[in-house]
C-alpha cells in the first residue's frame, strides 16, 4: 500500500518481522489473507458499532501486512504473478470493507446520511479506478496514471475516521470523503483518456471483441 517515498523506511522496519515469520514457516500468502481478514473485521464489526477510533487502531495493526507479505516474497524470491494477483484482489476486499463499514455506521447509529453516501461514492469510484487499470493492462495498454493513489486514500480515511471517533466533527470526515471521491473520479477520467490515446495510435484493423 505504501508509495515509493515510504517504502524504504518500512522495508527496513518490518524486515526482521518478515524474517521471523519465514523462519517459523508462515507463508507470504498466509500473511496476506490474515491481514485482509483483520481489516475486514475491524471495518465491518468495529465501525458499524460506532467504535471508530478503536476500529481504526485495529485496522492499522493489520494493514501493514501489505508491506510484510511483499518483503517476505522478495526474501523468498517469489514475487510471481500468483502473489501479485492475490494481493491485488484482497486489497480490493479490504478497501471495500473499509468504506462500507463507515457507510453502515453513518446510515444507522451515526445518523449522518451525507457521510454515508460520500463513503459509498468512494467505495464505488475506488473500485472503478482499480478496474480501469487492470482492464487496460489486460488489453495491452498502460494506465498507471492518476492523482488518487491507494496509500493516500487509506491514510486519509483512517486518520480522519479515527479522529471522528475521538470527537472530531463529522463534517471533516464528509469533506475528506468528498475530496477522495473527486480525486478518484479524476483518476478514472485520466485513465480513460490515457487508454483512448493509446488506442488511437494502434494500427488500423486491430480490434478486440467487446464483452456482452
Amino acid at each position: 500500500m505504501l508509495n515509493r517515498h515510504a517504502r524504504g523506511f518500512f522495508t527496513a522496519l518490518f524486515s526482521p518481522v518478515a524474517r521471523w515469520l519465514l523462519r517459523i514457516g508462515v507463508s507470504p500468502d498466509a500473511v496476506t489473507v490474515v491481514g485482509t481478514l483483520g481489516v475486514v473485521i475491524g471495518a465491518l464489526v468495529f465501525y458499524p458499532l460506532g467504535q471508530l477510533f478503536w476500529g481504526t487502531v485495529f485496522i492499522t495493526a493489520f494493514i501493514f501486512s501489505d508491506v510484510i507479505d511483499g518483503i517476505m516474497a522478495r526474501m523468498q524470491q517469489r514475487g510471481g504473478r500468483w502473489g501479485n494477483f492475490l494481493d491485488s484482489t484482497l486489497d480490493r476486499v479490504a478497501d471495500g470493507a473499509l468504506f462500507a463499514g463507515v457507510a453502515v455506521w453513518f446510515f444507522t447509529g451515526g445518523a449522518n446520511p451525507a457521510v454515508a453516501v460520500a463513503a459509498i461514492l468512494c467505495l464505488v469510484l475506488g473500485m472503478v479506478v482499480s478496474y480501469a487499470r487492470a482492464k487496460a493492462e489486460a488489453l495491452g495498454f498502460h494506465a498507471n496514471v492518476g492523482i488518487a493513489e491507494r496509500a493516500e486514500r487509506l491514510v486519509s480515511v483512517l486518520v480522519v475516521t479515527g479522529l471522528t471517533g475521538l470527537g472530531l466533527t463529522p463534517v471533516v470526515l464528509f469533506v475528506t470523503l468528498c475530496l477522495l471521491a473527486t480525486a478518484s473520479l479524476v483518476t478514472v477520467i485520466q485513465r480513460i483518456v490515457t487508454v483512448h490515446r493509446q488506442s488511437l495510435a494502434e494500427p488500423e484493423g486491430t480490434a478486440t471483441e467487446r464483452p456482452a
